[in-house]
């Protein structure tokens, strides 16, 4: 009898004991080599998502990615692919965030390459937020800033201060200087810088 009362006594904490490793296994579901597709309400395909390593937390209603890749497509084909460190998306799969060695980049032959340590998407919107140690380079130009927008119609604006570098035909630096604002065209491959003072404004074409 006496080993039944010291089971019976020690019962609670051995279930207490467990309790938080089965709670902590519903909460957080742990996915491996995941490959996800995010559509509109109409049926196109926004953006998809691949990591080795993601979870999903049943409260918070978010997923964790490691090591991310991201597609952003216009119609069937990849406009932008990003990658970084780590990511989340939460909201119902309309807030992407992205942290660590970010590196977006265009698919082109010329391909442009933005990088930082942030990137912000609210998919209802049409820009996307990148902050801190903002790099812009592509054959042609370097922009740095600490914080930069990059718009739908491919109109990169980086905020003040901001450093440009000017590439020759070795891809070697040949003219660099500071500016206020400035903004990059991706299509047309056009820098424009503007000063507080509206009527300083200058381009450079490439």
């Amino acid at each position: 009898m006496t080993n039944i009362y010291r089971l019976i006594i020690f019962l609670p904490f051995l279930l207490l004991g467990c309790t938080p490793n089965v709670i902590e296994e519903k909460l957080v579901q742990k996915i491996e080599s995941l490959d996800m597709n995010i559509f509109s309400e109409k049926g196109d395909k926004i953006y998809s998502i691949t990591s080795p390593d993601a979870s999903y937390n049943n409260i918070k209603l978010k997923f964790e990615f490691k090591k991310p890749t991201i597609n952003i497509f216009k119609g069937e084909e990849t406009k932008y692919l990003i990658i970084s460190e780590d990511s989340t998306l939460s909201d119902n799969n309309r807030l992407l965030k992205m942290k660590g060695n970010v590196e977006l980049r265009t698919i082109k032959q010329d391909e442009d390459i933005l990088y930082a340590d942030n990137f912000i998407w609210n998919i209802d919107e049409t820009k996307y937020l990148l902050k801190g140690n903002i790099r812009f380079e592509n054959q042609n130009i370097i922009l740095n800033s600490s914080k930069a927008i990059m718009s739908s119609d491919n109109i990169i604006e980086f905020f003040s201060p901001v450093k440009y570098i000017i590439k020759d035909d070795n891809n070697k630096n040949k003219y660099e200087t500071n500016s206020e604002n400035a903004y990059y065209n991706l299509d047309t491959e056009i820098v424009t810088f503007k000063a507080k003072d509206k009527r300083v404004k200058s381009i450079i074409y490439f």
